[in-house]
């Protein structure tokens, strides 16, 4: 799988952020990855960069992450999504899909994190 891709880790905790990161760059050291704490600031780094890949929350303050992805896809975003949640609810993860992302349980760990980069890269 190539590396030279560039991720979004968009969560409000910086302990999950670094765990996920930490995860990407040893399978992928030359992944780019960058980093937001809500969906609108996610929305406005998305401006200024090329993203390929997003990891997105689900509870975040500002706008869930089924609210940002929508918002993105409204744009027009090629990028992959996948939402990872600890919200195990069929409902979640039905409208996950019906916005075309992947549904992701946490809690954060090597396993739930190579299958969302499987994804991205299928």
């Amino acid at each position: 799988m190539p590396s030279n891709k560039s991720l979004m880790v968009v969560d409000d905790s910086k302990v999950s952020r670094m765990m996920i990161k930490a995860i990407i760059i040893d399978k992928f050291p030359d992944m780019i990855i960058y980093e937001a704490s809500n969906g609108q600031e996610a929305i406005d780094l998305s401006h200024k960069k090329d993203i390929d890949f997003y990891s997105v929350d689900f509870n975040m303050p500002i706008m869930d992450g089924i609210e940002f992805i929508s918002k993105m896809k409204a744009e027009s975003s090629n990028a992959k999504f996948a939402l990872l949640t600890a919200n195990i609810q069929k409902s979640t993860h039905n409208k996950a899909k019906e916005i075309g992302a992947i549904c992701i349980n946490k809690p954060i760990s090597e396993k739930c994190i190579v299958k969302m980069l499987e994804y991205f890269y299928a």
